[in-house]
């Protein structure tokens, strides 16, 4: 079960039904990153909620609209950091939606622990009897989609740069990240039991997946190099088994990374080499399409990347292009044909 950190969600840890629903959340096995973005969420919902002096469990929907309003108008709290708006206002559309899914799950238990009758947090939704065929209703914040961003081939020669003067342990976890496309959650929770470096391949347990299903991929030669050379530094500092990369400071030599070490890696790469684009997530998006770029099924991309679903896996599909690229070349080889059978007949008439 992931740990709550109560101490992130003060108001969440003295509202009895908030406190509630976080500990179910837990005790249903959800990841610990899910965990921490419903509770912060909540504990948004409340701050902005006791200003107003609305108790949660009666709140209408005009006091959610009053949130969504809220939420779409503050500035965003990277401040000059920020590095992509896409929702148009300071919060990325992303964000805004995490924050109405967590509220809009919150609302849902409240309805069946019987404290309220309806949901007052909109959702897209079919509804019948509205028009032909039915209608869809609007969500309270439009949802965009968008294509993941890969570093170009200049972009990733300079984050590879800054990179090579990290240790052996920095060099071999962006190494992995990037040839098995590993989220941070599974790159951190690998374990030396997962790796078999006679196969060259890593075993991703279904407890540290997004969607808890495991799945077996293989990392190439240039990786395993890396990868000796971090675990003879690693028998250096630690003999026992157990989680694969570990720290290497005085204060916790010897125990597990979080992932909070390895995103603030990431950050000092990113800083260093002038791509603020450039995060944790990266390494797989680029992985994943250059899968796609060489030409593998949509479903064997899927079991690579541990996808859930399809759908999701075409995102990559799109991103490289390969398809508009196939269309392209077959129409112009088909008005090439043309201009060239035409040129024959009208000379050779």
């Amino acid at each position: 079960m992931a740990e709550i950190r109560w101490q992130r969600y003060l108001r969440a840890a003295e509202v009895d039904a908030a406190r509630a629903w976080l500990v179910l959340q837990a005790n249903l096995g959800l990841a610990a990153n899910t965990i921490n973005a419903y509770g912060l969420a909540l504990e948004e919902y409340l701050a902005f909620s006791a200003a107003r002096d609305t108790h949660v469990v009666a709140a209408t929907r005009d006091h959610v609209a009053a949130y969504v309003r809220d939420l779409t108008s503050r500035p965003n709290p990277r401040g000059r950091n920020v590095v992509v708006i896409d929702s148009g206002v300071g919060l990325a559309n992303a964000t805004l939606q995490q924050r109405l899914t967590a509220i809009r799950l919150f609302y849902d238990y409240l309805m069946e622990e019987g404290l309220r009758s309806t949901n007052p947090v909109g959702r897209g939704r079919y509804t019948p009897g509205k028009g032909f065929g039915g209608a869809r209703e609007r969500g309270l914040i439009p949802r965009f989609t968008k294509l993941p961003w890969i570093p170009n081939d200049e972009q990733w020669r300079a984050v590879l740069d800054v990179a090579r003067k990290e240790s052996f342990r920095n060099r071999a976890m962006l190494a992995l990240s990037y040839d098995c496309a590993l989220r941070r959650e599974e790159l951190c929770g690998l374990e030396i039991s997962d790796i078999d470096p006679a196969h060259r391949t890593i075993t991703i347990r279904a407890e540290t997946t997004k969607n808890r299903r495991a799945r077996v991929v293989p990392y190439s030669t240039a990786t395993a190099e890396l990868v000796a050379a971090y675990l003879k530094r690693r028998r250096e500092l630690s003999r026992e088994r157990g989680r694969l990369f570990i720290s290497e400071s005085r204060r916790n030599a010897g125990k597990p990374i979080s992932i909070w070490t390895w995103s603030k890696v990431v950050e000092g790469i990113s800083e260093g080499s002038g791509i603020a684009e450039f995060t944790t997530h990266t390494t797989r998006h680029l992985c994943l399409t250059g899968l796609a770029r060489a030409n593998w099924d949509v479903h064997e991309i899927a079991a690579f990347a541990g996808h859930r679903s399809v759908q999701t896996t075409l995102l990559y599909i799109h991103l490289s292009g390969r398809e508009l690229a196939a269309k392209l070349a077959k129409g112009m080889a088909e008005i090439h044909a043309w201009r060239t059978q035409a040129m024959k007949d009208t000379f050779l008439a």
